[in-house]
């Protein structure tokens, strides 16, 4: 019988896709089933209550007097409380609440139960808090007490912003700066220009607030808490968490559109905006097009690696997906058998028989397209006579901002256009346009989406729009016609059934009213089914849990990667051991290692900086000091060409390895080769043709004509057009020019390198430590070592070279790199400087040649007396504790360890200097 104790138990999943099918079975069991099924009871005895009222707003609907709904809610969770549920901790602006205060110490809350709060009401498997400002100020320590313990009760956690704080940040820099610009209304103009004025001021406010909100999250936050932040009112959160406790499971997601890198990059914080959410696990997005934007923008604006999981910053990834919201179709599908609903349908069909109705429910907002929907309307009645008398509008237009002039304005407008309409075509019984400048309650609206035909959804701009999901959960019998703005999120789900338009063009809308109007009953019926089975099986519960679920999984899998990031460079250990040390080798990269910092993005003439890389101005001391030490010996091994090491290292006692170590040089002597006989490079002027080619096609790019290799860098391209033009350069080279060549093509980040096969750091590193010794003559093996570089992945080999491949005590086996057999042991260093000066032959110098003929595709070099292959190897004596191989900002690297910058490795030259001076 044992061995079946496993029989019955489900595999465990190994792939992210089978533990989130898992997690989605798991959704969908009896188990939580019954779960839904109370929390069903109790919203079902809720909806016959008369007390809801709708709001059109995307944060919906207001229950005026009710607050059982998240009592109610604790009742079903406190009935399975064992195993304990995973807390949620929600973090929006505003709470679910509006708070009244009665007195100094007495407080009224009324719940208003949004969108995002019916998403999670469903989702039982959670504990959730919600956490956000409770929109009144409250100064005093005792009314901040009271309204504390009194939200607890409804298992929410207040956010204390004062006045000032309040203006700045929120009518400020989120209403009148990231709202516009996220919608495509770029930034404030004319009349609202001294809006930016203040900009920074704004900025600091909406630092400052992002800031408190963390401070209570932080202060209410449970090892093993989730923590979901939402919309562009807390952009500075992710970042805040992290510091705070970078083992934090935090998801940031967005409910307005997101706009391209083209209208994001004018915001002046972008990259700070950007970096900060980029500090979250997971970024999630109502459609995929917000989704690829801001990639797109992460890549362009920060220059960052976008991937088609997100995007990666030296090895951490944030993952970015789409999470289309839903609605609880559920809820609107019931209420239709409501006896008030059904009466309310009844008084509509008396009131507008023999008259199609069609429908518009939008906040009075300017990205509603409310103006256009209804001259698109004017224009269907103008072209369409016989159909005068036999449609009506039904427009509800919810206030909102009334206090701006804008909305003012736009009101006037809409009421103007509608008055000119109705004078028009309408009769002293019956008008076209029947507008509502208010909302409508729950029963009321469910009841007008039932009697509707058309539905009219024109958004200029829209994150979602759920009023569309709304109409087709109610639209089972009727199977009315959704006409939807393309604009919309809502159209990549729904467009499949919907008629999708273009707001903008009235003579399209026009003639899309017609269509539906005039839509045979077969071809509704198929539009509403595909739509109809959107609705109902992408609720907003399954988008709630769907998140979390990811955002558990994104987790596990960062840990599981973060195992695999190097740790840091323990300093310390490292100048200790650099101390204790008799004869001391330290290798370093230049390019982005010993170099001034560069821009990624190329501003400021940072692109000449890159292509003539210069020294940090605050190595030249440190390094010269090294130099001076008898018992310290400085490779500097780079894939640029001679004249830049020359440039840069002229005045120092050190050794230059250009062209990845295939010239080499002490600095008082001349260059020689390290290069392999009969070295062939026939392939170098095809090659030249073509990246001269595809420099020209691909503005800001460049290419360098080294003498052993070719290298075109798109580093300061369009990040797309470059790696697609990368990519045509690749299909045509091995296609054609080195097809039939022995040579490698190196693809780094943003450039392609083409050189022979062979030629990399490790392979040359032998040679050039044995040119190394037999110069200076060294009467004591070589001890410490401490390599440390921003190397191409094909070029690290050169940390695996003086990789000890014994355990500590044993004597190192010799490093190949060559077909030829060798010995497996490493011969005794030989104490005799005249031994072993007997092994090593000195390479012939190249002074002589002129530069011109190694570009020439006829040359060849010269034979010549070349190095033992391994003699460098047997001048190691390293034990493993004295090797320190250091990538520098790499996460993934065949090093031991890490440093995130070259100001950092200017920082360890110093520390090495000082203790020189110092020992």
């Amino acid at each position: 019988m044992s061995g079946n104790k496993n029989n019955g138990n489900p595999v465990t999943p190994r792939t992210r896709l089978e533990r989130l099918l898992k997690e989605r079975e798991l959704r969908k069991s009896n188990k939580f089933k019954n779960l839904n099924e109370e929390a069903g009871d109790l919203i079902k005895e809720l909806e016959n209550s008369p007390s809801y009222s709708f709001s059109t707003d995307a944060e919906h609907w207001i229950s005026v007097n009710d607050d059982q709904l998240l009592e109610g809610a604790d009742q079903c969770e406190r009935q399975d409380s064992w195993p304990p549920k995973q807390r949620l901790l929600v973090v929006a602006n505003r709470l679910p609440v509006s708070a009244t205060r009665r007195g100094e110490d007495s407080w009224q809350l009324e719940m208003s139960v949004g969108g995002l709060v019916r998403a999670l009401l469903g989702v039982k498997e959670f504990d959730a808090r919600w956490i956000g400002w409770a929109g009144v100020n409250v100064p005093d320590e005792v009314g901040q007490k009271a309204l504390t313990k009194a939200l607890a009760e409804k298992r929410c956690i207040p956010v204390f912003l004062d006045e000032d704080t309040v203006h700045q940040y929120y009518n400020g820099y989120c209403n009148n700066i990231l709202w516009p610009l996220f919608h495509y209304l770029g930034l404030p103009q004319e009349d609202r220009l001294s809006t930016t004025r203040s900009f920074q001021s704004q900025f600091d406010a909406y630092k400052k607030a992002n800031q408190m909100f963390a401070d209570v999250v932080y202060k209410h936050y449970e090892d093993g808490d989730v923590v979901w932040c939402h919309d562009y009112h807390l952009m500075f959160l992710p970042k805040c968490l992290k510091e705070y406790n970078s083992e934090m499971k935090v998801g940031w997601f967005l409910h307005t559109p997101f706009p391209s890198s083209e209208i994001h990059r004018m915001l002046p914080s972008r990259t700070e905006l950007l970096k900060s959410v980029l500090a979250a696990d997971l970024v999630g997005f109502h459609t995929y097009d917000y989704a690829r934007h801001f990639v797109s923008a992460c890549t362009r604006i920060l220059g960052l690696e976008g991937t088609p999981e997100g995007v990666e910053d030296q090895g951490k990834l944030t993952r970015v997906a789409a999470f289309p919201i839903g609605i609880d179709s559920d809820r609107f599908i019931r209420a239709l058998e409501l006896p008030q609903v059904q009466e309310h349908m009844k008084e509509l069909k008396e009131r507008f028989a023999g008259r199609k109705v069609m429908l518009g429910v939008d906040r009075l907002d300017m990205i509603k397209g409310i103006p256009q929907k209804i001259l698109a309307f004017e224009e269907f009645l103008e072209e369409n006579p016989e159909w005068r008398d036999k449609v009506v509008l039904l427009q509800i237009a919810v206030p909102t901002r009334t206090d701006v002039p804008e909305y003012q304005k736009l009101t006037s407008q809409v009421h103007e256009i509608v008055g000119r309409i109705n004078g028009r075509f309408g009769t002293l019984t019956a008008v076209p346009i029947h507008h509502l400048d208010r909302s409508l309650d729950f029963h009321a609206l469910c009841a007008l989406y039932a009697v509707t035909d058309v539905a009219l959804v024109t958004s200029l701009r829209d994150g979602m729009n759920l009023v569309s999901y709304e109409f087709v959960a109610c639209q089972a019998s009727k199977k009315g016609v959704l006409i939807l703005s393309e604009f919309a999120g809502a159209a990549q789900s729904l467009g499949a059934g919907a008629i999708l338009v273009n707001p903008w063009n009235i003579q399209e809308v026009a003639a899309s009213i017609g269509y539906a109007l005039n839509m045979a009953a077969d071809e509704r019926e198929k539009r509403h089914h595909h739509n109809f089975m959107h609705v109902t099986t992408h609720t907003s519960q399954e988008w709630a849990a769907t998140f979390v679920s990811e955002l558990n999984d994104t987790f596990v899998e960062a840990q599981l990667r973060t195992t695999q990031v190097l740790p840091l460079l323990p300093i310390k250990v490292a100048i200790e051991r650099f101390k204790q040390a008799n004869n001391r080798l330290v290798i370093l990269g230049l390019n982005a290692t010993l170099t001034e910092p560069v821009d990624k993005l190329g501003r400021r003439g940072s692109q000449i900086k890159a292509m003539e890389p210069k020294l940090h101005p605050d190595l030249r001391e440190p390094l010269m000091k090294l130099c001076d030490d008898e018992k310290t010996t400085i490779v500097v091994i780079s894939g640029s060409d001679r004249a830049v090491l020359d440039n840069n290292f002229g005045g120092y006692k050190i050794w230059l390895a250009a062209e990845n170590g295939m010239f080499l040089r002490f600095t008082t002597t001349e260059w020689m080769t390290t290069m392999p006989e009969n070295l062939n490079m026939d392939w170098v002027d095809s090659v030249k043709h073509v990246f001269e080619y595809f420099t020209e096609r691909t503005p800001r790019s460049h290419f360098e004509l080294r003498e052993t290799s070719l290298v075109w860098s798109y580093k300061y391209a369009d990040v797309e057009f470059g790696r697609i033009q990368a990519r045509d350069m690749l299909q045509h080279l091995w296609t054609g020019p080195i097809s039939n060549a022995a040579v490698d093509v190196v693809q780094g980040s943003r450039s392609v390198e083409v050189r022979a096969v062979g030629l990399t750091k490790g392979a040359a590193i032998d040679r050039i430590l044995g040119e190394v010794v037999h110069n200076k003559g060294m009467k004591a093996p070589i001890d410490y070592v401490l390599c440390v570089g921003h190397f191409l992945a094909k070029d690290e080999d050169v940390y695996q070279f003086f990789e000890p491949e014994l355990p500590n005590g044993s004597p190192p086996l010799t490093r190949s790199r060559s077909p030829d057999p060798v010995s497996t042991s490493r011969p005794k260093y030989p104490g005799n400087r005249s031994q072993s000066r007997a092994h090593l032959k000195k390479q012939r110098s190249l002074s002589t040649l002129e530069r011109g003929n190694f570009r020439s595709s006829a040359w060849r070099p010269v034979a010549h007396d070349r190095v033992s292959f391994h003699e460098g190897s047997s001048v190691l004596d390293l034990r493993s504790e004295n090797y320190f191989s250091c990538a520098v900002s790499r996460k993934r690297s065949t090093a031991r360890y890490v440093l995130p910058s070259s100001d950092d490795v200017v920082n360890l030259l110093m520390d090495l200097a000082e203790a020189l001076s110092s020992a």
